[in-house]
């Protein structure tokens, strides 16, 4: 079988992933692999040129993950004031086919061709084959999408959901409603489930006493570290404050992954993505997340026969981006 070199890449604001495969049936050998400072590079073509005069081979076709919505084969990549468009990337790279979808789009494309260890299953129940699976994934924002099965393969059906409205689900949702109201004349989905989310938690709690701060917890903020990084660390070590943040944290994402599933009927799964649920693990799979999933009144027991898991693999998607280069999409 006649082999093709394929490029897929995976472009975020701080760092940009690159691989060259050559691909032919099962056959499928990494050529090169490169990894660079997004912000090194006035736009993508830059990125790509450095990358393609590193590779030992040219490819055929490419497909990138883009952070932003991708219309006409046109992103905007606002963090990074990027504009990238699939055709003059094709003639400024002598590549012949290039696509752009966004990222979240990708990882969805690339849950389907992880094996069962990049998988940690925090309710395990049948998938039916072909149905729907839905997907959610927290990281510096909330991204949701479908996978839905059209002809002979699975299709993405990106959403918005993080930008529906944030549904409080007991009084101290209410508060923490309240709380946020101070700052945004409306409050979505994403500014509770997302990094940010979990800050605004944090900083909600210590706004009613709930706790008082850590000095470590003061410590840190102060040096300047990631702060939705600092409340997980500090709340799996038990750190009051922290900790009670990160439940009401990992319980409203349940919820939100509960009000997707019930919208979608997905059989197929619920599959978390984002980059958070790997680094707080522990928490997710210790039954809050799950609570938060589940409690849904009359239809508790639809969503306790629904498949839950967390993709673990941070490459979720990279490895999406290559394979659709592959498949020539």
């Amino acid at each position: 079988m006649a082999m093709t070199v394929v490029l897929g890449a995976d472009v975020g604001g701080t760092k940009t992933l690159v691989e060259l495969w050559e691909v032919g049936g099962r056959d499928w050998q990494l050529l090169y692999r490169a990894k660079y400072p997004s912000r090194d590079f006035p736009n993508l073509t830059a990125l790509l040129q450095m990358f393609l005069k590193e590779s030992p081979a040219h490819p055929q076709r490419a497909c990138l993950g883009i952070p932003g919505p991708v219309i006409d084969q046109v992103a905007q990549v606002t963090n990074l004031g990027w504009r990238v468009s699939a055709a003059e990337l094709e003639t400024a790279l002598q590549i012949p086919g290039v696509t752009l979808l966004n990222d979240f789009a990708a990882v969805a494309y690339g849950a389907l061709v992880l094996p069962p260890t990049d998988f940690v299953v925090l309710q395990e129940r049948p998938r039916r084959p072909q149905a729907p699976i839905a997907l959610l994934g927290a990281g510096t924002g909330l991204g949701e999408a479908l996978l839905i099965w059209q002809g002979d393969r699975y299709q993405v059906m990106p959403l918005e959901g993080g930008h529906t409205d944030f549904p409080p689900r007991n009084e101290e949702e209410v508060g923490l409603l309240r709380y946020l109201w101070q700052t945004y004349e409306r409050v979505s989905v994403e500014r509770v489930v997302s990094g940010p989310g979990l800050v605004a938690i944090y900083d909600y709690l210590k706004s009613v006493h709930f706790a008082a701060e850590s000095a470590g917890v003061a410590a840190a903020m102060a040096r300047g570290e990631d702060p939705a990084a600092v409340v997980s660390q500090y709340g799996l070590a038990g750190d009051p404050l922290c900790a009670e943040a990160l439940r009401m944290f990992v319980e409203a994402y349940g919820a939100e992954a509960g009000n997707l599933a019930l919208k979608s009927l997905p059989l197929g799964g619920v599959l978390i993505a984002g980059g958070i649920a790997p680094k707080i693990l522990a928490k997710m799979a210790d039954g809050t997340f799950l609570q938060g999933f589940v409690n849904k009144g009359r239809f508790r027991p639809l969503m306790e026969q629904l498949y839950v898991a967390v993709i673990i693999n941070p490459e979720v998607g990279l490895r999406g981006a290559v394979h659709l280069a592959a498949q020539g999409v």
